[in-house]
């Protein structure tokens, strides 16, 4: 088989068609009432070839990506070093006092470290980099699906287009391998959605359920326009109940049963989550609130115009629409598509854009309707281009090309600027797998600590064997998370009293400075009282390692800093120190060498 195919694919559909093999069309026939439209061959990369793109784009951003978000990191990939080797970071919402966490979600992970038989567990990085590696052909499978319902109802055109901005969009590059609840509902949104367009409402109703019962129950209202589809517009009402028990028999029992058992009582996590985010009297706000603007800006930086794009999609598609039916009287919209393809996303973005609290990890699960949308607008514009003639002097393809030129551009200079500019907290402890891959290091644990750096801290998996992640104090005021108390179950049932779900400071995460053997530290040269600039400390620290990192503080320019610009990136923007420095005071022992 080829690595790619032409299929029948159509840039507009103005009047009842024929195929172009048909040899009683008379598209090209001047006697007809009116010229039929044009069935033209569009290229579209068959599905072996769009899995290597998809597969190569994920696995790019599994291997390059940093960790983006604090919450991955000690909500997630800490409780599964703890089921894996019974350390790690617990957070409030892990504690059974609370239980807004699901296990559950974790043991799916859990599962995947299962597959390489332990080979990999002795070196924490290996494993660390597998997950995401299983991650990113997880994502790739579900954009697959997506992909080819996408091309099922609406054409090669938009099916190439979509592919083209789920491949190179800096949104897809940072959610696809993120151990995130909002990255799991992005992949169940892709298979929705794809099995919906295919007509496997079946699959589709169970997609939204993992969404909402594994993932995060907010990711149910993504599933409301399917819900009307089945119930009100196609009336199947026992289909719906049947396959929505099934969802609950397969799903949310079994997620109760882990649950309870890692808490040691009786927790449904999502019904948790829901009673704390909606009915307590602070809710998620206690963590920060953004201007109305902070989702236009983050999604501009993730999607450029294809953002732009998706959010006047009804707009544009609809003043298009109207045009083309103004010119065929006969055309009929296939205004219902356009409804229920688009109706998701914009009540995705009508729920979470007006809540105070905003996170970006919060539109993770529409970012694959930010692409459709986009994708179904373009060539939509594309379909008005073609019946005003306007392709006489600009044809269509050019059009989608030139779009597609610069969101590319765009997109990689995006994706670059992320790399280049915040890369150190994952590359800087290479010398300390060095260090320890000597045998040389008696010293157990070694405490490497953190100050105002607690929140770019990979996860524990990126220590080496014997290192202990300890904090110092800093200016921040929140919770930070504690060690678990215990290994295994008897750590996850433990009740701590050192928890609050007020975001309240708790003293006892601090440890000394002077009993830290490594600090990890950004040399800002806006010092506080506790945010020191050890770096300069030279009587009690060394600089062991240090690698550039952006001041977004210093560097004035929003554009060369949101985006790599060569010859300029380096020179426009400010970039300082991201240090691992070592103690002279509290000197690590080494071991003696024989003779």
């Amino acid at each position: 088989m080829s690595s790619a195919r032409l299929r029948k694919g159509i840039y507009m559909r103005t009047a009842p068609q024929k195929r172009a093999s048909d040899p009683n069309s008379d598209e090209d026939n001047d006697n007809s009432p009116r010229k039929k439209s044009r069935v033209s061959e569009v290229w579209l990369p068959d599905t072996k070839l769009a899995f290597q793109l998809l597969l190569a784009a994920n696995f790019t951003s599994a291997l390059f990506c940093h960790v983006t978000d604090c919450d991955e990191t000690y909500n997630y990939w800490e409780p599964l070093y703890h089921m894996m080797y019974g350390e790690g970071f617990q957070t409030w919402e892990y504690s059974p006092a609370y239980g807004i966490r699901s296990w559950a979600y974790i043991c799916l992970h859990y599962i995947f470290t299962l597959v390489h038989m332990g080979l990999l567990n002795a070196n924490h990085v290996f494993v660390f980099y597998f997950i995401r590696m299983v991650l990113s052909l997880a994502c790739t499978t579900c954009q697959l699906v997506f992909f080819e319902g996408v091309v099922l109802r609406f054409g090669n055109n938009v099916g190439r287009i979509l592919l083209c901005f789920l491949i190179l969009s800096p949104g897809s590059y940072i959610s696809s391998t993120s151990f995130l609840p909002s990255s799991f509902c992005m992949y169940m949104t892709c298979l929705m959605m794809g099995c919906w367009l295919q007509g496997k409402l079946n699959l589709a109703i169970l997609a939204v359920a993992a969404a909402a019962i594994i993932g995060w129950p907010f990711s149910a209202a993504l599933g409301v326009p399917l819900a009307v589809d089945v119930l009100i517009r196609r009336g199947q009402y026992m289909f719906f109940i049947k396959w929505g028990g099934i969802a609950l028999a397969t799903m949310l029992l079994p997620c109760m049963i882990i649950d309870s058992l890692f808490y040691g009582k009786l927790v449904i996590a999502p019904l948790n989550i829901l009673l704390y985010n909606v009915f307590t009297a602070h809710g998620p706000d206690i963590y920060g609130t953004e201007p109305w603007s902070y989702y236009f800006l983050n999604g501009f930086l993730n999607f450029n115009f294809v953002f732009v794009l998706a959010v006047l999609s009804a707009f544009i598609i609809s003043i298009c629409e109207m045009s083309v039916r103004y010119k065929y009287k006969g055309y009929r919209s296939p205004s219902l598509l356009y409804v229920f393809t688009l109706s998701p996303m914009y009540l995705w973005m009508c729920i979470f854009f007006l809540q105070p609290h905003k996170e970006e990890r919060f539109l993770f699960p529409i970012y694959p309707l930010i692409c459709l949308s986009g994708a179904v607008t373009l060539a939509t514009i594309q379909k008005a281009w073609c019946v005003y003639k306007m392709n006489r002097f600009f044809k269509e393809s050019w059009l989608a090309g030139v779009f597609i030129a610069v969101f590319s551009t765009l997109a990689l200079s995006r994706s670059m600027a992320l790399y280049f500019s915040y890369r150190a907290p994952m590359e800087i402890y290479q010398p300390l797998h060095r260090m320890a891959a000597q045998n040389d290091i008696t010293t157990a644990p070694v405490r490497i600590c953190y100050g105002k750096e607690w929140h770019r801290f990979p996860s524990s998996f990126i220590l080496p064997n014997g290192f202990q992640p300890r904090f110092i104090e800093s200016d921040f005021r929140g919770q930070l998370p504690a060690r678990f108390t215990a290994k295994g179950f008897n750590g996850t049932k433990a009740v701590p009293g050192h928890f609050n779900d007020a975001n309240k400071e708790e003293k006892d995460r601090y440890v000394d400075v002077s009993t830290c053997h490594f600090l990890v530290d950004f040399d800002s040269p806006h010092p506080t009282h506790y945010e020191q600039r050890f770096g300069e400390q030279t009587e009690k620290w060394k600089v062991f390692f240090e690698m550039d990192f952006l001041d977004s503080y210093e560097s004035k320019s929003r554009l060369h800093r949101a985006f790599y610009i060569p010859f300029h990136f380096w020179e426009r923007n400010t970039f300082r120190k991201y240090q691992l420095l070592l103690s002279k005071t509290n000197k690590l022992k080494r071991r003696k060498k024989k003779n």
